[in-house]
Order: structure tokens, then sequence, then C-alpha cells
């Protein structure tokens, strides 16, 4: 059975974030052996040297926050990163193609990431709070069409948010893991407590600000 800390995704993503909070990030990684490191695009090549030989994951997000942005820019963006030193790439589904049930372009969006991922591992971050338990299910249901390798709750970004809550996570779980993707719990996972509630719903990663806290407690 894994470790807590083998769960963890530590994640830094604030806009006004400093080097010197993402150094303390990278050594907190090594630390306490957490499955990965998420930051912005920016900051993959300072990740890279700093976490050179540690075995901990580069993890970053393209078209994040909104999921907004057209589909040859994000894949630049995700090839960019790779290029940069990336392990892994989260990209956040277009929500408002969700809404109008333009599942053609959803799916198409995710096709063209993953295209420029290569063999690099795809998250799609279905922004949870923005949708229904019907169109959760369906979001999981377009990334399996689309080749991606997991599904991830949320970007934390989302105002008056709660984020990842086990009873979406299960959804996604029940949806996903019978084509073997997996998912990642991300937003609002502050405590041990939550963490152990998003794993017992069925995620396989956990994103969060909070993970020197959580495995301390």
């Amino acid at each position: 059975m894994k470790q807590l800390n083998e769960y963890i995704e530590h994640t830094l993503l604030k806009q006004d974030a400093t080097k010197e909070q993402f150094l303390k990030l990278f050594e907190e990684a090594k630390e306490h052996k957490f499955f990965g490191v998420c930051v912005n695009p920016a900051y993959v090549k300072l990740a890279k040297e700093n976490l050179a030989g540690s075995g901990v994951t580069i993890v970053t997000v393209v078209g994040f926050p909104l999921g907004a942005s057209s589909s040859k820019v994000t894949a630049f963006e995700a090839k960019t990163a790779i290029e940069d030193g990336a392990d892994e790439i989260d990209m956040v589904i277009n929500v408002s193609a969700m809404k109008d049930k333009n599942y053609d372009y959803v799916v198409e969006d995710i096709k063209t990431v993953k295209a420029a991922c290569g063999s690099h591992l795809l998250k799609v971050i279905l922004e949870t709070d923005l949708l229904t338990k019907e169109e959760i299910k369906k979001a999981c249901e377009l990334c399996v069409e689309a080749g991606a390798d997991l599904v991830k709750t949320s970007t934390g970004f989302v105002k008056g948010g709660v984020g990842a809550k086990p009873e979406d996570v299960k959804i996604m779980h029940d949806t996903v893991a019978p084509h073997g993707l997996m998912v990642k719990a991300s937003g609002g996972v502050r405590s041990k407590e939550e963490a152990l509630a998003v794993i017992e719903a069925g995620a396989d990663r956990i994103g969060t600000s909070s993970g020197v806290k959580i495995v301390s407690e």
C-alpha cells in the first residue's frame, strides 16, 4: 500500500509566488519524498535544475486556469513545457464547450494536447465546481475517448469553489478506472483527514499546497 506522501503533488501555482518559495517547495518535496511538484510553466526549468536526480516528478499546467485557449496554443504550451523538463502535463478542459454540450470540440481539444505530450502523461482538469454530477461523468467519458491518462477535479482558482469533493472523486474513479485512467484530487485538500477521504473515494494522486501539513499530522 502506498504511503500518504507518495500520493502528493506538492503544489505552488500562486501568481505572486517568489523564487524563494519555489526553492522551499523543491526542498520539501525532496525531504518528504513527495510523488511530485506542480508549478506554472515558467518555473519548470527551475524545478528541473533543483530536482535533478531526486526522483520527484515535475508537473506543470497548461491552458490554466480557464481552459479557454485555442487547442493549438495549449498544445504548444505543453510541448514547450516538456522541452523545458516537465514530466507530466495538467490541462484544463474547455468548460464552456462542456456546458454547450459541444463534445466533439472537447474531445478534439484534449486529443490535440495529448498528441503534443507524446509519451508524457496528460491529466485533464474538469473544474468540478462548475459542473453538475452528470456533466462530471460525461466529461470523464470524453477524457477516456480522447486518450487522456488522468482526470483531475479542480484548478483551485474558482472563486468560492470547494475543490475536490469525495463524492465527485468517486464519480470520476467509477467512470474512468475501468478504462485504465487515474484520478487526481486537487483543490481544498488541506488535512490528513481530507486526503484520506479522497483516497478512499478513489484518488490516485493529490494536488495540494498543504502536503507538509498533511504528512505531519
